[in-house]
């Protein structure tokens, strides 16, 4: 069982939070978590790098000169890749590196990732965060206050909230989301990982069911 203070947004601790991270993963596998991550990083590349080869190159497909009698190398056309503007010999064609693990494997992810960074001791949780209106310097505010200026994190909330999103959404080195969207690789990545309350209710509430 694992005891995490709860805080106020002015830094004040306010109340303890008792999970036990084995009833939300019995146990974490490094592997599926590499895996996991690995899929995620493949899924963002855009794969449209791209290289001309000697078929897409501009110039004449004439031979350069006659092959006998000049004294020099026989040479073709001037769009070998040998010479200097010619195509690549092996080209880069655009390519989709997405790929996709099972189901099961992605949320056995989500759930270890979740697990292994409460028992790291890497989750802040917030008694409550409400706000009326977009304000970016309250949220800096309250970061600083918890002591989390400067660091990487991921801010879970319960659900999709306007305001929250619309306050943080320039801040450096902070990544906004529901906790239903979470996954291995945005609970990984960032130093700490910041719960509300009622996003950790809900991660219990799942855990159990």
């Amino acid at each position: 069982m694992v005891k995490l203070p709860v805080y106020d947004l002015s830094g004040n601790k306010v109340g303890d939070y008792d999970i036990d991270p084995s009833t939300i993963a019995p146990r974490v596998s490094k592997q599926l978590l590499h895996d996991a991550v690995v899929m995620y990083l493949a899924n963002a590349r855009q794969g449209s790098n791209k290289t001309k080869s000697r078929g897409e190159v501009s110039g004449s497909t004439k031979k350069m000169y006659r092959q006998k009698g000049t004294g020099n190398a026989r040479m073709g056309a001037k769009r070998t890749p040998v010479r200097r503007g010619g195509g690549h010999a092996n080209s880069r064609q655009p390519r989709s590196y997405y790929y996709r693990l099972p189901r099961k494997a992605v949320q056995a992810a989500t759930r270890m990732a979740l697990a292994a960074k409460i028992g790291a001791e890497s989750v802040v949780v917030i008694d409550q965060l409400a706000m009326e209106a977009p304000k970016t310097k309250a949220l800096v505010g309250a970061f600083k206050a918890l002591g989390l200026e400067g660091v990487s994190k991921t801010l879970a909330t319960a659900s999709h909230d306007r305001n929250v999103y619309l306050s943080g959404r320039n801040i450096q080195g902070l990544t906004i989301s529901p906790v239903s969207d979470l996954n291995a690789l945005s609970i990984l990545r960032p130093r700490k990982l910041v719960l509300t309350r009622e996003a950790l209710d809900w991660i219990k509430s799942r855990a159990s069911a």
